[in-house]
């Protein structure tokens, strides 16, 4: 039973490594929701994620033999800083299994703690893969990220400081879920003490194994999982993990990439410290039970789980923040080619600032426009305005939640294809962001098709997106898309797709 962790949670040794983080208030946050909104700053550790709490308590419990020969991990990151801490605390040797695509930041901070990196796979699941082969090569301890008794009660030591901290029960708790570490722990402790709270689990839409598992009532794994909150990129959940959570947790937000993006801009605002993308998942989940319920007066916590995010990275969070906060959208409309047409339509959006406008004479009728704007969150401002425009004439289409318009199209406006161009047909790719993968695509391909559009930008993420054009007469495209099975890496067809119909396609073909 889940009450069998309090006293593990009681035991816990944690802070000969770990500091007790403190409670802070969002103030922007609370007025801008009419709630009190807490933020718990796991992101002021040592190693700036709550992840060094379950490895130190973990580490700390094992048998001299058993540090003598060593201890082994996989982690994406924050598990791996909170080994290679522990380790040096103890004085001894780890190993860590690192995925491929982890953020340098981390690589570089488990680097400098003294643990031995080794780079293997692209996700999580193939690098613990790995690291179980070196345990069994090597005889050291497998130090598990979250699905372990000892790691998930060094977890639950953050529910234990804030019934401490806050001291009057809160009317929701907000808590990341990965593997589900976390969430078990904390979520044994508060529940204990504290059976009137509302626990809420928060994952990303595209890496939500809980929410899985809750459905389908056992654990499955995904056959995909998104990798931009990477310290939460998790295909199964633990099986002990899930064995607590499904018997203390009320319920499961999933999270957009762009809710995600716009929580780390509130966090900043109200703390100055920029969180991870899975640091800020609780916050983003917090907000979204707020609009989804209408509460208002409650106290509400969020975990704010780490800090270790690239600075490159930051360029991406900035530019999806507005549309993860409602606050700009993104359309297309078709305006009349012909002198002051720009200007009229200018004027049909009054006083509204316009983030982005691209354009290219395409013929003499027609003109399509690409427009980013700013709106007023909640929906209502832009329903609003596409029917004035409507009313004005102008035919306009919603590209708010397109992902191909906001991460290719906006970019690449410039004219359909010429009339000469024929059989375009159109893919978009996903690769591990390392380096020679770009290079790898390509010499995958070979030199049978000819490229006709190609789009590629460093996002900063762990994964890089290209957006291809390929001349691909009917009869050839089972054989291009074996090709592409063949370099493996996961892709779609887009030649359908509406941004890129309007605004790139041959209108003749």
């Amino acid at each position: 039973m889940p009450q069998s962790y309090i006293k593990r949670i009681l035991d816990a040794r944690v802070y000969d490594i770990a500091r007790e983080t403190p409670i802070d208030e969002a103030m922007l946050m609370s007025r801008r929701l009419d709630n009190r909104v807490w933020l718990k700053r796991e992101d002021l550790q040592p190693v700036f994620s709550f992840k060094l709490r379950g490895a130190y308590n973990k580490m700390s419990r094992l048998r001299p033999e058993q540090l003598a020969a060593g201890v082994v991990a996989a982690s994406a990151g924050n598990h791996a800083q909170g080994v290679a801490m522990a380790a040096q605390k103890l004085n001894v040797k780890a190993t860590i299994v690192m995925p491929r695509t982890t953020p340098q930041i981390k690589v570089d901070a488990v680097r400098n703690r003294g643990a031995r990196v080794v780079l293997h796979g692209d996700s999580f699941d193939e690098a613990s893969v790995f690291a179980r082969k070196l345990v069994e090569e090597k005889a050291m301890t497998y130090v598990h990220p979250f699905d372990d008794p000892d790691v998930i009660a060094g977890q639950g030591t953050i529910g234990m400081e804030i019934i401490r901290q806050h001291q009057q029960p809160l009317d929701a708790l907000f808590v990341p879920v990965g593997g589900g570490g976390l969430l078990a722990g904390v979520a044994a402790y508060v529940r204990y003490v504290w059976p009137q709270t509302r626990i809420i689990g928060v994952e990303p839409e595209d890496a939500a194994c809980l929410q899985l598992a809750l459905q389908k009532r056992r654990r499955a794994t995904l056959p995909e999982v998104g990798l931009f909150a990477d310290g939460c990129a998790v295909a199964q959940i633990g099986k002990e993990t899930f064995r607590v959570i499904r018997s203390t947790v009320d319920e499961v937000i999933t999270i957009s990439t762009d809710e995600m993006c716009a929580a780390i801009k509130d966090i900043f605002e109200d703390t100055r410290s920029i969180a991870e993308p899975a640091g800020a998942l609780a916050l983003a989940g917090l907000k979204k039970y707020v609009e989804r319920t209408g509460v208002r007066g409650q106290q509400l916590l969020a975990i704010v789980s780490g800090a270790n995010t690239n600075f490159d990275r930051l360029r991406y969070i900035s530019e999806r923040t507005e549309t993860g906060e409602h606050r700009e959208a993104v359309i297309s409309v078709t305006l009349p080619e012909q002198p002051g047409s720009f200007r009229a339509f200018c004027s049909a959006l009054g006083r509204r600032n316009i983030t982005e406008f691209n354009y290219r004479y395409a013929d003499s009728g027609s003109a399509q426009v690409f427009v980013g704007l700013s709106v007023v969150p909640g929906g209502e401002d832009l329903s609003e305005l596409l029917s004035h425009l409507g009313e004005l004439g102008y035919v306009t289409e919603d590209m708010t939640n397109n992902e191909v318009a906001k991460l290719h199209i906006r970019y690449m406006v410039g004219g359909h294809a010429p009339a000469a161009l024929t059989h375009e047909r159109v893919y978009r790719v996903e690769f591990p962001e390392r380096p020679g993968a770009l290079l790898g695509f390509l010499s995958g391909l070979g030199h049978r098709w000819n490229i006709s559009m190609f789009h590629y930008r460093n996002h900063g993420a762990a994964y890089g997106r290209i957006l291809i054009g390929v001349q691909l007469p009917k009869a050839e495209r089972r054989a291009f898309e074996q090709i592409l099975d063949r370099i493996n890496f996961p892709y779609w067809e887009e030649t359908d797709n509406r941004a890129y119909q309007l605004y790139l396609a041959n209108k003749n073909a």
